[in-house]
């Protein structure tokens, strides 16, 4: 079972990559949903408003995989689908990648063009901080005051990453838990006696 997968955590440096005149910049952004991309793509219109093409292509998801490549007037499936066959080989996901042309006066035709675009792909790339993340599944604990030290007990023998707790009379611990390990986690609390766990829907 995969229960890992890779993404970048802040926005890479900007990559210039030319040819013959024509000048092409690479960016990659971390994102997490289709408006976050559109967003970006936004800025970078902004940004860069006298030129000719903003291609790019983003995937979202850890396990499922939503994906989107955008040729944007450039010849159809010469930029969109090179700079998605990055992502791909880089095995990244939440991510977003956009180059930016700057057309030189000199007509690259399509194998120069798909060249171009995955070149600048793969320098933004390069230039990321490309980490490696567990998918993680999300627990829910509920228990009573005097039954503290039993959880807190399991948590601390199996290195448990609480991330919120509301300690009150009734108390409740929201635990992550590594896929591939989240069903002998369950297990363990659901055998201890007056502690209720349940699993948190996204």
């Amino acid at each position: 079972m995969k229960d890992t997968y890779q993404s970048i955590t802040k926005p890479s440096p900007e990559v210039l990559f030319k040819d013959r005149n024509s000048k092409f910049f690479g960016y990659a952004f971390p994102i997490k949903t289709e408006d976050e991309a559109n967003a970006h793509l936004e800025e970078l219109r902004a940004k860069h408003h006298k030129a000719r093409h903003w291609c790019y292509a983003w995937q979202i998801g850890k396990e499922e995989h939503q994906y989107r490549a955008n040729d944007d007037g450039e010849p159809s499936n010469s930029a969109g689908m090179p700079i998605y066959g990055q992502i791909q080989s880089f095995d990244v996901t939440n991510i977003l990648i956009v180059v930016v042309r700057y057309f030189g006066g000199v007509k690259l035709g399509v194998g120069g063009l798909i060249n171009a675009y995955k070149t600048a792909a793969q320098m933004a790339l390069e230039a990321s901080d490309i980490i490696k993340r567990t998918i993680d599944e999300v627990f829910i604990v509920k228990f009573d005051y005097p039954e503290m030290n039993k959880v807190m007990q399991v948590i601390k023998q199996n290195n448990l990453n609480v991330i919120d707790q509301k300690l009150e009379l009734d108390c409740k611990i929201y635990i992550a838990v590594r896929k591939k390990d989240a069903e002998s986690i369950f297990e363990k609390f659901d055998n201890t006696y007056k502690v209720e766990i349940s699993k948190m829907e996204d």
